[in-house]
């Protein structure tokens, strides 16, 4: 690895004394949470067993603001931090307000049916009478900022005093809830101080190096970064694997064109088709199962055992029957593909754009009279964008750094070695000039031009010259000091060597000029006549 190298290896390794350090720890780079609801048209009719009708609502666009605390450094070349984040409402920014009322399924009835789907019928009837004492439907009409950071029910309170460890949280229920105000895991990762090679890696989550969602030892595996950095100096054949706490999984993206991004240049990654392929498509996902049509993946083993799934937006790549059985998705890669522009060189995103849908399958379950006669249905909730790119101040300085300066650098080279050359050539020409004033180096160049230009001592092509006769039936040899050769060939000019070609055996000259370098002891044309 050359000096260059190694230097922006210790700029990007998590360091205090590195330029990158400051970035890592409070990013800069300005992050949007983008949700959008699929607001249901026809709930009872779903019930009595039609066809799902969703109209997607949004974006609701939150401003996350994510900053590092507990910044340990450990002895093994890793250091260990949690990242907090907070939300902010962006009301310029959204298409709706927080206000605004979304119908989606209840998660909490609907989840709680189909565990008790295999339980006997008396408990069965005990639930619908809770239930329907509760006013708890198939169906809710909440606010935006109910579904999104918690609402009071009195299911969750009821659930809570009888059966205290069955839910994961103990106050409200709302799918951002636990994300607000709260940290990601503790994660430790490898600095890249002592090994490059392992720079940004994450060593643990919570303190272990592997999960146990799902049912195989690759599926549960910690791989990747802790998703902000990679490793610097990316190749076409480079992939981005990062581990996800929300997913509770590793996910893979891998490369698929270059780009620019403010100037600077970049590598795109995407996902690829097997990201959320089931295990009959994809034998590596089988540890996610069970699972159901390919392109979704069953995340209740992290999720409270809730029948959630996790999928690209309105079931992009996905198998074409998840899409059709419900009205009012349109799926299409431009709208509803993730992608990651990184800078290769460094490792460091430049934009990004991560979307994911989150569904919950539903169905009749018989026993429990508020499920009715829905049918089988993997029903989208809603999906959100987590995006953000570089902007403003930091990315000036960014391709000044990474574009501009790297460019100056190398037009300089180029100037200084122009500039040192002439210095060279100076005190070169200096002395040429002053051999050119002897008589001794006129005479030899005019020999040689007399030589080239086919005349005859005596001549009028040329002055009459002291020269002594030079015998021409045997070979002739002119041998020049460097200087005097230059004279020679700035004398004679590339024109007059290309005008001789040599042909008669009569007469050689050799000479050490580079100037020349090829023609000596070559035969030069018109010259056996000279001296005659």
């Amino acid at each position: 690895m050359g000096a260059e190298g190694l230097k922006e290896f210790k700029n990007v390794r998590i360091d205090p004394n590195s330029l990158s350090f400051n970035m890592w720890k409070e990013i800069p780079v300005p992050f949007y949470l983008s949700v959008y609801f699929f607001n249901i048209v026809n709930p009872e009719e779903i019930i009595q067993g039609q066809k799902p009708q969703v109209q997607e609502r949004g974006p609701y666009v939150y401003r996350e603001f994510r900053h590092k605390s507990n910044i340990t450094f450990n002895n093994n070349d890793t250091v260990s931090f949690l990242e907090y984040r907070s939300y902010q409402f962006q009301p310029d920014k959204s298409r709706g307000q927080e206000s605004d009322y979304i119908v989606m399924p209840n998660i909490l009835v609907l989840s709680a049916s189909m565990m008790m789907e295999n339980r006997p019928g008396f408990l069965k009837l005990m639930m619908t009478f809770v239930f329907s004492t509760l006013g708890q439907r198939a169906f809710m009409n909440r606010t935006v900022g109910e579904i999104m950071w918690g609402y009071d029910d009195p299911l969750i309170h009821l659930i809570n005093q009888y059966f205290p460890n069955l839910l994961p949280f103990k106050g409200k229920f709302g799918l951002f809830a636990e994300l607000n105000n709260s940290d990601s895991g503790l994660f430790t990762v490898f600095t890249g101080v002592k090994d490059f090679s392992r720079i940004h890696l994450v060593d643990k989550w919570n303190g272990v190096s592997k999960v146990n969602f799902w049912h195989s030892d690759q599926c549960n595996m910690i791989n990747g970064t802790s998703g902000q950095m990679w490793a610097p100096f990316m190749t076409p054949e480079s992939s981005l694997e990062f581990y996800s706490p929300e997913a509770c999984r590793s996910m893979k993206l891998v490369y698929k064109e270059q780009g620019v991004f403010g100037g600077i240049p970049t590598f795109r990654f995407v996902a690829p088709n097997t990201l959320f392929a089931n295990g009959s498509v994809y034998p590596p996902n089988e540890g996610f199962c069970p699972c159901r049509e390919s392109g979704i993946q069953n995340v209740s083993t992290c999720r409270f055992n809730a029948p959630l799934f996790l999928s690209h937006p309105h079931f992009y790549n996905a198998d074409p029957v998840l899409a059709e059985a419900v009205s009012g998705l349109h799926p299409n890669a431009k709208e509803h593909s993730l992608f990651l522009d990184i800078h290769p060189v460094t490792g460091i995103p430049m934009n990004c754009s991560v979307k994911l849908q989150l569904s919950l399958f539903l169905k009749s379950v018989k026993g429990i009279g508020q499920t009715g006669n829905i049918q089988p249905v993997v029903l989208p909730l809603m999906w959100f964008e987590e995006s953000g790119a570089m902007e403003g101040e930091t990315l000036e300085t960014f391709y000044t750094q990474l574009v501009l300066m790297p460019k100056v650098l190398n037009y300089a080279q180029y100037v200084l070695l122009a500039l040192g050359c002439v210095l060279l050539l100076i005190p070169i020409i200096y002395q040429i000039r002053s051999q050119v004033s002897s008589g001794q180096s006129m005479a030899w160049a005019e020999w040689s031009l007399a030589c080239l230009l086919g005349g005859r001592r005596g001549s009028n092509q040329i002055p009459q010259l002291s020269l002594p006769a030079v015998r021409m039936d045997t070979a002739c040899t002119l041998s020049l000091h460097p200087l005097q050769g230059a004279v020679l060939g700035l004398y004679l000019g590339w024109g007059a060597i290309h005008h001789c070609i040599l042909a008669s055996p009569a007469s050689s000259v050799t000479t050490s000029l580079p100037v020349l370098g090829g023609l000596g002891a070559q035969l030069w044309r018109n010259c056996s006549g000279f001296g005659s």
